[in-house]
């Protein structure tokens, strides 16, 4: 039965409403579960309010089939110049998004926002949004798994570790889930929380999330371990891996001795502090190597090298691998 029918859903004027259009627009390797998730949170939305409230079409560069990263390829209904004044743009990023950001896709981006068109993005599709220019002194997230190369790329945007946000007539979501806190906040922001409750209800989804909750779960989950002094050394660690943090320094920030701190990591972890450091340490700088185009050196320093050489030396020791190497099995930048 919809609220339509249970009178929990009212219009103020009795007249009817036009369908809002969301147009997704899919990015070569895509992240198949946020497209789906936030499609699904507009079907029901239509279900439960017993009346087509939202309306949706399936867009690509130049109307072509697109892959998902599952594998799965969708054919879409037409291209990029379909797009409407009224419209929504939700652009559905994924794998390699920097080679999915060309520059027809920033050339018709900049061009759509200046008719005035809401647009946003899901998982890692906020780096397109943001080498358009579009997120520039603007609230934005994007998965965890990118925060550090987003950082060190774009620093005009204001990059917060939330779920989502919205700010003006732009929101970004963090992927997964992220996807459906998002869309319900839109949903309730149009038409009530009555419906985008029933939505969530429908999901099965009991625990919807605002743009005040962060992505990740905290330290001592994350790690398996409930020690507090141990959660607060990594949380330190994470917090500082440009300007690293000597092993005496954490402990008297612990308030334990530095055997102690030793003690705590080898019965926790199974490693040193100073190993688990390094593999924060190196764990940022490959992804910064992957997912962005800054220089070996610079990806050096901002994750706490002052040499190249022991940079590689540690990264080899680690990945197998050379910095430049890895850096060489990746594409670069997309174009401004």
């Amino acid at each position: 039965m919809s609220l339509l029918e249970t009178g929990q859903l009212k219009s103020s004027t009795g007249a009817e409403v036009r369908a809002q259009r969301f147009v997704f627009v899919l990015l070569p390797e895509f992240t198949l579960f946020p497209f789906s998730a936030a499609l699904e949170c507009l079907r029901l939305a239509n279900h439960m309010a017993g009346k087509p409230f939202y309306d949706w079409v399936l867009l690509s560069e130049g109307g072509r089939p697109v892959q998902c990263s599952a594998g799965t390829e969708f054919v879409p209904s037409g291209d990029l110049s379909e797009c409407r004044r009224s419209d929504t743009i939700v652009l559905c990023g994924g794998l390699e998004i920097q080679a999915a950001t060309t520059r027809p896709l920033l050339n018709w981006l900049r061009r759509e926002a200046r008719r005035g068109l809401r647009t946003g993005a899901l998982c890692t599709a906020g780096f397109a949004l943001a080498r358009a220019g579009l997120l520039d002194g603007r609230r934005a997230t994007i998965h965890w798994e990118n925060h550090d190369s987003f950082m060190e790329e774009f620093d005009a945007v204001d990059l917060t570790k939330a779920v989502f946000t919205i700010d003006g007539p732009r929101f970004t979501a963090a992927g997964g889930t992220a996807a459906i806190d998002l869309m319900l906040k839109l949903i309730a922001d149009d038409h009530g929380t009555a419906l985008a409750n029933a939505v969530a209800d429908q999901l099965v989804y009991t625990a919807i999330r605002t743009d005040q909750d962060t992505q990740r779960l905290s330290t001592p989950t994350r790690i398996g371990v409930r020690h507090t002094k141990l959660a607060q050394v990594i949380q330190k660690m994470e917090a500082n891996i440009e300007e690293p943090i000597s092993p005496a320094q954490l402990a008297r920030d612990a308030e334990m001795s530095t055997r102690q701190l030793e003690r705590l990591f080898r019965r926790y972890l199974n490693r040193s502090p100073k190993r688990y450091y390094m593999e924060l340490r190196l764990q940022k700088a490959r992804n910064l190597l992957m997912q962005t185009d800054m220089s070996v050196i610079n990806v050096a320093l901002a994750c706490g090298f002052t040499s190249p050489s022991h940079f590689s030396k540690c990264y080899r020791a680690h990945y197998d691998t050379t910095p430049y190497r890895e850096r060489g099995s990746h594409g670069g930048a997309p174009p401004n």
